[in-house]
């Protein structure tokens, strides 16, 4: 049998050197955590696209939410705001493993024995894991990955359409860009408020005035939560600490 090489001009890399020279470096200068080292291997056009945008980011604003405004506010508002982000991740990750359990269900009833393959060069990397919420998000960046070949083997075996597939498709899409841009609001919030305290002149969780103060903070945290889609209340927050990638919204 003829090699397909022979007959057909194969990616020898060059889709994940365009995928990383499309994304600015996220700054770590500043990051004096120690991280866990974590290989990983994507082959998805998804999940490449996604792990290079969103991940990095998503540990920048968790290391902001979880250390830096933890040195200076309340931990119980830290504490919900980490379990709103908490939450969007056990969310997406239940709906990747129902996606992948539907998936294999239909392999077996139609008999599919194998799955389809990427003939682009899979993008390995040594990962530097900063947190828990940074090694779930790798998870949920891992389960997406999982998923993709099977939604297209189905395809291509007509057992699901092509409208069904990419239905489903953005919908997880949507909730794993959520969990990124979720955690990306609520550090903007936290540090916006943190700078507004810097110039009323006040200092850590020692020098809030009054009840009422934290009061008005809570309501104003509780309204950004919710924008994100939780129904929690958390009070004021603050650091001095630059912005870390919240200016960029991922589409």
């Amino acid at each position: 049998m003829s090699d397909i090489h022979q007959i057909v001009k194969m990616d020898q890399g060059g889709v994940n050197d365009r995928i990383l020279a499309k994304e600015s470096k996220a700054d770590f200068r500043r990051i004096e955590a120690a991280s866990v080292k974590m290989p990983t291997c994507f082959t998805s056009a998804e999940s490449k696209r996604f792990f290079v945008r969103l991940f990095n980011t998503l540990q920048l604003n968790m290391h902001f939410i979880s250390v830096i405004a933890r040195t200076r506010l309340d931990h119980d508002d830290i504490v919900k705001v980490e379990g709103s982000i908490r939450a969007k991740l056990d969310a997406v990750n239940e709906s990747l493993n129902s996606a992948i359990d539907g998936a294999e269900a239909l392999f077996k009833a139609h008999g599919i024995t194998s799955v389809a393959t990427y003939d682009t060069v899979a993008l390995s990397v040594d990962v530097g894991v900063l947190s828990s919420f940074g090694r779930r998000f790798l998870e949920v960046l891992g389960k997406l990955d999982q998923l993709m070949p099977l939604l297209q083997t189905l395809e291509i075996h007509e057992v699901i359409t092509a409208q069904a597939v990419d239905i489903q498709r953005a919908s997880l899409k949507r909730q794993v860009r959520d969990v990124a841009n979720g955690a990306r609001n609520l550090a903007t919030g936290l540090r916006r408020r943190m700078n507004a305290m810097g110039e009323r002149g006040e200092g850590g969780r020692e020098s809030v005035p009054a009840p009422a103060a934290n009061v008005q903070a809570s309501g104003v945290l509780a309204q950004e939560l919710e924008a994100t889609g939780d129904d929690a209340s958390v009070s004021s927050a603050t650091d001095t600490m630059e912005p870390v990638d919240a200016a960029v919204v991922v589409k």
